[in-house]
Parts: structure tokens; C-alpha cells; sequence
């Protein structure tokens, strides 16, 4: 198992021990899993009023919160005579490292997925930077040749 790979299992263990213990609930009365989620994700049209995107909201949300928490701890009077907390930057960083994790955990993602699709888009985006990527000629057809 490669770390990606572990660090998926984790948070999805502790997804799932949230769930448990938090008594979350889906809509069939069983205790949430990521499992569940992920089997929803799988479908082929995911409607607004599904768990999996009641669940990718959340997880946004709270991503959202730790770039709040991040940003707050960096500096931005040039004049100050402050010092950077690292070891909290770094800890920030990590917070949304975990919501990032169950925001893929809840679309479907795997590690492999993750890695297929993040070499396709960064491809793209090399060849972005090659054609002179600007407002002008931007445009999001070339990641419609993204496979998911």
C-alpha cells in the first residue's frame, strides 16, 4: 500500500467512526458509511437532494473553514515584526488534507483515480501554459477530455 493509499483508508476508518459514533444516519435509517456514499457516487445522474452531495457540501464547507484557520495564521503587514507558526501552518495544512481526502472519499475517488486524473489535468494544464492560458482564450472543453 502506497501512502495515498493509506491515508485514504484512514480517513475513511475515521469517516466511518465519526458516523458511527455521532449516530449519522442515511436515509434508509442505517448508520452512514463511506462505502454508502461511494456506491451512490457510482450512479450515473446524483440528483441536488442526495446524501452525496448533501455530504460534498459539508466537507467543503469545513475545507473551506481550514483555508479560513490557514490564511488567518499568515502574515500580511509587511511592516510587523511577527513570526510565522509553522508548526500550526503545517497543521492547518493537514485539517485540510482531511477534508480533501473525504470530499474524494465521497465523489468516488481512489487513489489510482486520483492519480489517472490528476496526471490528465496536469497535462492539460502544462499545455495551458504552453498556448498562453489567459481570460481571453480560456476555456473548459479541454477538460471535458478527462476521464473519470
Amino acid at each position: 500500500m502506497d501512502k495515498l493509499e493509506e491515508i485514504i483508508a484512514i480517513q475513511s476508518k475515521l469517516n466511518d467512526t465519526i458516523f458511527q459514533k455521532k449516530d449519522i444516519r442515511d436515509r434508509d435509517g442505517n448508520v452512514l458509511s463511506v462505502e454508502k456514499l461511494q456506491q451512490e457516487a457510482s450512479k450515473e445522474t446524483i440528483g441536488p437532494n442526495t446524501e452525496v452531495n448533501e455530504w460534498l457540501r459539508k466537507y467543503l464547507d469545513a475545507l473551506d473553514d481550514e483555508s479560513r484557520e490557514l490564511r488567518e495564521e499568515l502574515l500580511w503587514k509587511w511592516w510587523s515584526k511577527d513570526s510565522l507558526n509553522m508548526q500550526n501552518i503545517r497543521v492547518e495544512i493537514i485539517d485540510q488534507l482531511h477534508f480533501w481526502i473525504s470530499l474524494a472519499l465521497t465523489a468516488g475517488l481512489d487513489a489510482q483515480k486520483i492519480y489517472d486524473i490528476y496526471m490528465q489535468k496536469n497535462t492539460i494544464n502544462f499545455k495551458r501554459q504552453e498556448s498562453g492560458y489567459s481570460k481571453a482564450n480560456k476555456t473548459e472543453a479541454d477538460n471535458e477530455s478527462i476521464s473519470t
